[in-house]
């Protein structure tokens, strides 16, 4: 049988004073009990809620410049893409296939047009008609004009003879030698001849110049002819579909062997040697968009900068489309439709008061804000001005070096003061 060791305790006494000691902890700690119940107390009674730090972004107010940008979605476009239409009712023969690299100048497709072929051959023929016409007037003209001056000569001649023959009268005339009456025969004879010298000369003048005018109608007309030649030549030229840009073949809307109306599309050309930005910008930011402002684009291979440099006059969907070009280089590796973020820069104002942007400026229109002094958050009477896309303005409310919950308000409730819990 195994003996306990009770034989071998001894009982101590506590040393002097050591109740004292203990009764004065107890009644220290009873008292910080009681103080921090109190202050929590009053903590409790001054706020309406307690919520916990961990659940809200806090930020300081400060002074420096503020960029007014907006940050949109975008995707990478063409700037150059073309879409090529059927000049007239014909039938489509494709030289090319979707996605097939193409050349400018290469043909893209040849469309069959019987009226525009026919139009083409009666255009022709009608030329080389009237090019015969004229030809022709040319001969006429050169006839008419030697007839007229035939005419022409022939009265001179009689003029000529019938002054000799007055002449010959004349120098006789003064002995008696011929009758009076011979000689007023051969002066009439004389001025008669004159006349018809003289209307002779006019009359080939006149044929002149009406030939002339016939032969300028005639090539009028060819001149006319050789229009309207070229027109249906040129239309005809039209339905040999060429590439007018080096790129690819994006989109065909036609099948081999179709039979389109005019005006039909047949095909979309893409050039990727020039691309741009096709953005989407909320109508909210319109009126603060112009030509030729600044834009940083988003890549997967980093960051480019660009102007924009178009803008849609018309809004679908709240929303307005905006083309936005590359300065310099154009940048590496860029596809078609390929998404992308942008950051428009509206404008720069210098040393304001601005804080970190939040849900607090969509909370209750930016009117209130949550200032955060001792560990109690007090809803705040303020007024914003411009906003970023990191920062916003203040133009009232609040100092600077105040700080402000930026996020987690919506636990909040309107309530008038809230206690934060470390």
């Amino acid at each position: 049988m195994i003996r306990d060791t009770s034989h071998q305790d001894a009982v101590l006494a506590p040393p002097p004073g050591f109740k004292l000691k203990r009764r004065a902890l107890w009644i220290g700690a009873a008292v910080g009990v009681v103080a921090l119940c109190a202050a929590l107390v009053t903590t409790w009674r001054s706020s309406e809620a307690s919520v916990s730090a961990a659940r809200l972004r806090i930020a300081e107010v400060t002074r420096g410049t503020l960029v007014r940008d907006a940050s949109v979605n975008g995707r990478v476009v063409a700037a150059v893409s073309p879409t090529l239409y059927a000049k007239a009712p014909s039938t489509v023969n494709l030289k090319v296939a979707a996605g097939d690299t193409v050349k400018k100048g290469q043909v893209l497709a040849v469309l069959e047009s019987p009226d525009l072929s026919d139009a083409l051959k009666r255009e022709r023929s009608t030329y080389e008609q009237l090019k015969a016409e004229v030809a022709r007037q040319h001969i006429l003209a050169d006839k008419q004009k030697l007839l007229a001056r035939k005419e022409a000569d022939t009265a001179e001649i009689e003029r000529l003879s019938a002054q000799r023959t007055l002449e010959r009268y004349e120098s006789v005339a003064q002995v008696g030698v011929i009758a009076k009456i011979d000689y007023q025969k051969a002066k009439d004879a004389l001025q008669s001849a004159e006349i018809r010298a003289r209307h002779a000369a006019q009359a080939a003048g006149l044929e002149g110049q009406d030939v002339q005018l016939a032969l300028q109608t005639k090539t009028n007309e060819l001149e006319r002819a050789a229009l309207s030649l070229g027109e249906a030549q040129r239309r005809v030229d039209e339905l040999t579909v060429r590439a007018p840009v080096d790129g690819f073949i994006g989109t065909l809307n036609v099948q081999d062997r179709m039979v389109v109306a005019a005006n039909a599309p047949l095909m979309t050309l893409v050039d990727l040697s020039k691309l741009e930005v096709e953005i989407e910008v909320p109508e909210t930011y319109v009126n603060d968009l112009g030509i030729g402002m600044n834009a940083e684009v988003t890549l997967p291979s980093g960051s480019a900068t660009g102007k924009l440099s178009a803008l849609s006059p018309e809004v679908v969907k709240n929303m307005v489309l905006a083309r936005v070009r590359f300065e310099g280089e154009q940048p590496k590796g860029l596809r078609q439709s390929q998404r992308v973020t942008a950051r428009l820069l509206i404008e720069e104002k210098p040393n304001v008061l601005m804080v970190a942007r939040g849900p607090f400026v969509e909370s209750e229109g930016g009117r209130y804000a949550y200032v955060v002094r001792d560990g109690i958050a007090t809803r705040t009477p303020i007024k914003l001005g411009a906003t970023s896309i990191s920062a916003v303005e203040i133009l009232g409310g609040l100092k600077q070096g105040d700080r402000i919950v930026v996020a987690g308000t919506d636990a909040f409730e309107n309530a008038q003061r809230i206690s934060i819990n470390q």
